[in-house]
């Protein structure tokens, strides 16, 4: 079978043909290092060139310089398209170059090559995948934005009803992305992508968004930064805002370490046994979680009257609060709670117990939507957001940030068109 009787199977342009195939390192003004395959192509006769500018068909004015298209690599070799540009008599644009449907505009590859190093992209790094087929990160850098912003175009966001909001770091220097995600029960994805974490950067999601779409939304699940509260009641005060649990428990473990810290040097400083010694994660662990050692060992540090354990029983006292079903009880628990914390003179237990009475309305509305809607679902997005950027070593500018986030987690849609190569 030949290389042109399968690409007529593959890709068939009606207007052109695929002449002459060949392997060489050496077409018109073209050398390579290696033997690439070049193949011709040819408008069929009588057939009138497409203006690239308004689509309409009009008369052959003359033809440019040969121009090369690269396209998806065969059995290791690189594969060429060469043909030679006619030159359109349009009576809206006057003289332009002709639109071709193996190619966009001034691009010196193909569509389907694009799209093919988009969907690898997705699988190996850009640098590994540019490295593969034999062709440079920017190449590679140039198909996933193509496919991140035709996706855009085409996806649907009329039917999202629920949201998630959260805050991963782009670079060291406290340099953040706001993150927006679609957490319905039929579809999770990516929905949007901002530079910093300020007041500004949400706002200018609900901006993007609009109002008639804000105002179908049911729920919206973020954590406790002030700045995200702010615009959210302002901007959507028809949705129930739910603070989630993991971020509140997360807080929780985050004040029992600075406690157990705290407490460590001040023993080690006095003379004392290192009972704390390796116990940062026996305090944060749930205790169905711990193995047989650690249970043994846990067993024997909460005998000691110590700071740490107290803090590390309230936490587990505080775990008795998702387990109810009504939030007027789970407010009554959450009060008791609060009033225990802060009888235990621990500080960073007592800062949380602070926190946890601004913020009750929101926590309790967790009960009004029935635990259905969980940041959980969003910190899952973050761990594949962050692998996305540590696969790639970081990137050096938000644009190309958002591009890599928004390809791998967006669930964009793609063309119906494309061969089964891509």
């Amino acid at each position: 079978m030949r290389l042109k009787t399968i690409l007529n199977k593959v890709e068939k342009y009606s207007s052109f043909v695929f002449d002459k195939a060949r392997i060489c390192n050496q077409y018109d003004n073209w050398y390579w290092e290696e033997d690439v395959i070049v193949i011709d192509l040819r408008a069929r006769r009588n057939s009138r060139p497409v203006c690239s500018g308004c689509g309409v068909v009009g008369p052959c004015y003359d033809h440019t310089t040969l121009r090369l298209f690269e396209h998806i690599p065969l059995l290791g070799f690189k594969l060429f398209f060469a043909y030679r540009m006619r030159r359109v008599d349009c009576p809206r644009c006057q003289v332009t170059v002709e639109k071709v449907p193996w190619a966009m505009g001034k691009k010196e590859v193909t569509i389907n090559y694009e799209w093919f190093l988009a969907n690898w992209a997705k699988r190996l790094s850009w640098k590994e995948a540019a490295t593969i087929f034999g062709t440079s990160w920017d190449t590679v850098f140039r198909a996933v934005q193509m496919a991140v912003l035709w996706g855009l175009f085409h996806r649907d966001t009329s039917n999202v009803t629920a949201i998630g909001i959260d805050e991963i770091s782009r670079q060291k220097g406290h340099k953040y992305v706001t993150l927006v995600y679609q957490i319905d029960e039929n579809q999770k994805r990516l929905l949007w992508v901002g530079d910093h974490r300020k007041e500004e950067t949400l706002d200018a999601f609900f901006k993007w968004f609009g109002k008639e779409r804000t105002d179908k939304l049911e729920a919206i699940c973020s954590d406790m930064w002030k700045p995200y509260i702010k615009v959210i009641k302002a901007r959507a005060p028809k949705a129930v805002h739910v603070l989630d649990r993991f971020h509140i428990m997360s807080n929780i473990g985050k004040a029992i370490d600075k406690v157990r810290a705290e407490e460590a040097r001040k023993m080690a400083a006095d003379g004392y046994e290192p009972i704390l010694k390796k116990t940062r994660f026996l305090l944060l662990k749930r205790p169905e979680n711990l193995n047989a050692a650690q249970e043994i060992k846990l067993s024997d540090l909460v005998k000691y009257n110590l700071k740490s354990v107290r803090a590390y029983l309230l936490k587990e006292d505080f775990q008795n609060f998702w387990n109810y079903k009504s939030s007027a009880w789970a407010g009554k628990f959450l009060d008791r709670w609060c009033v225990q914390t802060m009888k235990s003179k621990i500080e960073p237990m007592k800062d949380i117990a602070k926190m946890l009475r601004r913020h009750k309305k929101l926590i309790l509305n967790w009960f009004e939507m029935q635990g259905k809607i969980s940041s959980g679902i969003v910190e899952g997005f973050n761990t594949k957001a962050k692998l996305t950027t540590r696969k790639a070593f970081g990137f050096r500018t938000y644009k190309v940030h958002r591009i890599a986030l928004l390809h791998q987690l967006g669930d964009l849609p793609t063309p119906d068109f494309l061969p089964k190569l891509c």
